[in-house]
């Protein structure tokens, strides 16, 4: 029989698809969430879905942020409706200006919290689901699934959610978590 533990520490993460005009105030707008610390390089999202044109228009923008300090995952996913409350404060007009997919890396995985359910995804409570999307494999580093989404698929992304881990990695050490 095992033990019960305490779950290892991970860093919260945010997936962002927004209009432009949105990025120069981004801290601003997440600041409910946390501090940033890094963030990626900023993607055309059309090269990857059409999915938000109709609700969000065209143009839109894809980056993914960190946020300062590690955390328990306890809970963690009651950060999607804290991004939920945030995207509606900037609706226009009942449409979205800024889609916010929080959720957290970890050692083995990047875990993304969503109101969607569907085959591959568990309940956790307050009607929110979790999803592994990436996996880490020894000197391979993050790799997809079939389902996950093609943006987190990309070059930038598993570069992105590579070096994070890393980040997560050596604080960890330095602070004496193994």
């Amino acid at each position: 029989m095992g033990s019960v533990k305490k779950p290892e520490s991970v860093l919260l993460f945010a997936g962002i698809i927004t209009l432009s005009r949105n990025l120069e105030k981004l801290q601003e707008i997440l600041l409910p969430l946390g501090e940033i610390e890094d963030r990626t390089e900023t993607l055309t999202f059309d090269t990857f879905s059409k999915y938000y044109e109709k609700e969000m228009g065209e143009g839109l923008q894809r980056l993914w942020v960190t946020f300062k300090g590690l955390r328990s995952p306890e809970n963690l996913h009651l950060i999607k409706l804290e991004s939920n409350r945030i995207e509606e404060s900037h609706s226009v007009h009942g449409k979205r200006t800024i889609n916010i997919d929080p959720g957290y890396i970890s050692l083995s995985n990047v875990v993304l919290f969503t109101t969607k359910n569907y085959y591959h995804r568990i309940y956790i409570g307050k009607g929110i689901y979790a999803e592994v999307t990436l996996f880490y494999r020894n000197l391979y580093g993050f790799q997809p699934f079939q389902w996950t989404y093609p943006d987190y698929k990309s070059d930038a992304a598993l570069r992105f959610f590579n070096t994070q881990r890393q980040k997560l990695y050596l604080t960890r050490r330095k602070e004496g978590i193994e």
